[in-house]
């Protein structure tokens, strides 16, 4: 089912109320779904390769502890942001300033920064442990299944 951009996400815990959660796909919901938000994107950064690393060290650590809390929508948020921090980062690598567009519409000429490329590279790492991670992805089929 695709994320629900229709719920009061400002005055709603998805903690308390994981039956609400929608996966969605990629990244939907990223930058809503609290107490998530609050607690990962603080940690969220990918300036450089050194700050992408202690960033994406943080958020596999905060995805590990609510796997240890079983809670599901907690281990999917951190997956968004870390997919995002690899995301973000590969359209920073292509285009300064992460804008693909100049103002007539037309798409800029792409200028590789090889700082961001492998600060995208460092994220996609942990991107694909969790996309390969056994129990994330028994757990998602199981949401999925039974909440939508």
């Amino acid at each position: 089912m695709a994320f629900d951009y229709n719920l009061d996400y400002k005055n709603l815990n998805l903690r308390k109320q994981p039956e609400l959660y929608r996966v969605g796909k990629g990244e939907q919901g990223v930058l809503l779904v609290e107490p998530y938000k609050g607690e990962i994107l603080p940690y969220w950064r990918f300036k450089t390769p050194e700050i992408a690393k202690e960033s994406a060290e943080k958020i596999y650590e905060l995805f590990e502890e609510y796997r240890n809390a079983d809670d599901f929508v907690g281990m999917d948020m951190a997956r968004k942001f870390i997919q995002m921090g690899y995301t973000r980062a590969r359209r920073y690598t292509n285009y300064k300033g992460g804008r693909k567009y100049n103002e007539d519409g037309s798409i800029k000429e792409r200028q590789i920064d090889e700082e961001k490329a492998e600060s995208a590279r460092i994220f996609k790492v942990y991107w694909d442990r969790i996309r390969e991670d056994e129990d994330y992805l028994k757990r998602k089929k199981v949401h999925q299944k039974e909440l939508g």
